[in-house]
């Protein structure tokens, strides 16, 4: 699965428009965030991604898990979005 990596400084819309890009593709979509900025701007997009695939019958469910990484060699804490429509 392709992981989308977004940031606080991620435009929404554009997160969106990849978000519904690779759903179509793959069926689902992994979102890895840090930090609460990156996990709103996450958000949005999803919303948004929502109703770029709703006229096609999809309903999107997102799934959060948290999950550990390492960031220029220190651990961190991730939260990671499993988007799917299962």
């Amino acid at each position: 699965m392709e992981i989308l990596k977004v940031s606080s400084k991620s435009n929404p819309s554009k997160v969106a428009g990849a978000i519904a890009n690779i759903y179509r593709e793959n069926g689902s979509v992994e979102i890895q965030t840090i930090g609460a900025g990156s996990l709103n701007q996450a958000i949005k997009g999803i919303a948004i991604a929502r109703g770029f695939v709703a006229p096609s019958g999809d309903n999107l469910i997102v799934i959060p898990a948290f999950q550990d990484v390492s960031l220029n060699g220190e651990a961190k804490t991730a939260i990671k979005l499993i988007v799917t429509n299962k």
